[in-house]
């Protein structure tokens, strides 16, 4: 019998599936559920190297579906959630707003419900961990950070639902006593990611020598953590976090958007032996988008001192380690550029 059974959500996508190979090859007497809806950023690929292993399950559900995740719960009583399902991409949630309260807040209140529901108060060695982002603090100027208790002020709907949902799973620990924990995350990058984000984005579209469309005037700032160390963070506040508690999770990393694609364009010349600049010419400014923030920057100080976190490397060796996954994964990144994995998902999960 598994000493725990963790339910993720999201583990298909980005960084739910560094998460999930995280518990699943770290714990083996874990039983880890990987709970995904594969919409169109999630990708059983990016599980295709723990997918036989015996302590991991994959269960397609929707989080907005109650019912079926009350099911869910019921059928394989987690002691323990992680929740990182999410519509995250700040451009969509413009474009369709009400998709994100559906998801983000909607789908967090059915998780929050069924694990009360199926806890019924009995919560020791019990434990949700809400996976949340920066962008619900809004903007900063030039200085500061945001801590743990820097207000919210949420700019678009994307960093709005996020918000609430953050807001709800406080509630149901003030109100239900429900052991659940909080991570605001700053900017992720890494192998995996969907691309439309800016890093894949950019290499997918040097190596086809596309444009590479850059907001406004390129000085929007982010601050970027490895998405292997963000697991490792997930791991740490998950098993040692105190209840009730947020903790922030940052790279100490931050770029200007200009000047990171600058540099990821200096690397990519180098390993695709280019002339230095070769790749930097396909830069190009576009319009800014609608209630864009100026500046994100996390103070990781709280992780670091009651749980030792710190990253394990530094962006330029990050980001290096990116491109040289998406230059040995081109078949993925065609693959999901190409929407054929959506097809056989439809085909695979009636």
């Amino acid at each position: 019998m598994s000493k725990r059974t963790i339910l993720i959500t999201g583990g298909a996508g980005f960084i739910g599936s560094h998460v999930v190979r995280e518990f699943v090859l770290k714990y083996p007497d874990y039983h880890i559920v990987n709970l995904d809806a594969l919409t169109y950023a999630g990708n059983l690929a990016n599980l295709k190297d723990i997918a036989e292993k015996s302590n991991y399950t994959f269960v397609k559900a929707d989080i907005t579906d109650a019912k079926h995740i009350l099911a869910v719960f019921q059928e394989y009583k987690p002691d323990g959630v992680i929740h990182l399902a999410a519509e995250s991409h700040v451009d969509r949630s413009i474009a369709d707003p009400t998709s994100f309260v559906m998801t983000n807040v909607i789908g967090t209140v059915n998780l929050l419900n069924a694990a009360k529901i199926l806890w019924d108060n009995n919560f020791d060695g019990k434990r949700f961990h809400h996976v949340s982002t920066d962008e619900v603090y809004g903007t900063l100027g030039e200085n500061g950070l945001f801590t743990e208790d820097t207000a919210y002020d949420p700019h678009s709907p994307y960093s709005a639902s996020k918000a609430s949902s953050d807001h709800f799973v406080r509630a149901y620990h003030d109100t239900y006593g429900l052991p659940v924990v909080l991570t605001n995350c700053s900017n992720n990058y890494g192998p995996n990611h969907f691309p439309e984000k800016l890093i894949p984005l950019c290499i997918h579209n040097v190596l086809n020598n596309r444009p590479l469309p850059i907001y406004g005037d390129g000085k929007f700032t982010r601050d970027w953590l490895f998405v292997i160390d963000h697991a490792r963070a997930v791991d740490l506040v998950f098993h040692k976090g105190v209840n009730g508690s947020s903790y922030n999770v940052g790279g100490f990393n931050e770029w200007k958007n200009i000047d990171l694609v600058k540099e990821l364009c200096r690397q990519m010349d180098q390993k695709l032996k280019k002339q230095h600049g070769e790749s930097a010419k396909l830069i190009t400014f576009v319009r800014d988008r609608p209630g864009h923030d100026l500046r994100y920057a996390i103070d990781a100080t709280k992780i670091n001192k009651e749980l030792g976190y710190q990253p394990s490397v530094t962006f330029e060796e990050g980001l290096s380690k990116t491109i040289d996954w998406y230059l040995n994964n081109q078949e993925w990144l065609n693959d999901v550029t190409s929407g054929e994995y959506q097809s056989y998902y439809a085909a695979q999960y009636l």
